[in-house]
């Protein structure tokens, strides 16, 4: 049984922690989907502390980190962000760049609680959409965000390891 976590505001020193969970949900959740030297290679480039620091040290850019109570581990995050997805529009959509959670800890309203910081945040910062790319073959996670209210926005193709890979991008309004 997985224990009560907590959420709370990421800041500059968590880089270390955000990519350990980056690496390894990533690694849980496609692992039998692309190949192991694509997935080692990709967490090395996107996964790496400095992508994690970078972010932190951007004014634009707001990250949650869910840690598991005692002992406060990294078990998941969230990042939003300025939108990098086809359609956005730069002045009016915020992404929500990565939201990870260990498979351990997913049922149990930590993902719904790191969503809500993330929708809380695009809406207080004026955003009309919250934008976001899930790998379309990932059906556990479309449906998690369609039960928030997220709808089908594009498609997008999402390049690992020399492959081409379909990513649905979502879209959430939002009452600002």
């Amino acid at each position: 049984m997985a224990g009560e976590t907590a959420i709370r505001r990421a800041a500059a020193g968590d880089e270390d922690a955000l990519a350990l969970v980056g690496q390894a949900t990533f690694l849980e959740t496609f692992s039998g989907v692309l190949e192991g030297a694509a997935i080692v290679e990709h967490c090395r480039r996107a996964h790496a502390p400095a992508q994690y620091r970078q972010w932190l040290d951007d004014a634009g850019t707001a990250s949650w980190i869910a840690e598991v109570l005692p002992g406060d581990a990294p078990v998941g995050y969230a990042v939003v962000a300025r939108p990098d997805l086809p359609g956005a529009d730069p002045a009016h959509d915020l992404e929500l760049k990565r939201i990870y959670l260990l498979g351990r800890y997913q049922g149990g309203g930590t993902g719904r609680r790191l969503l809500a910081q993330a929708v809380a945040h695009a809406a207080s910062a004026g955003a009309a959409r919250l934008l976001l790319g899930v790998y379309a073959g990932n059906d556990s996670a479309i449906g998690f965000y369609r039960r928030q209210g997220f709808v089908d926005f594009a498609v997008r193709r999402f390049n690992v390891g020399g492959r081409d890979y379909d990513d649905r991008v979502m879209s959430l309004a939002l009452d600002g």
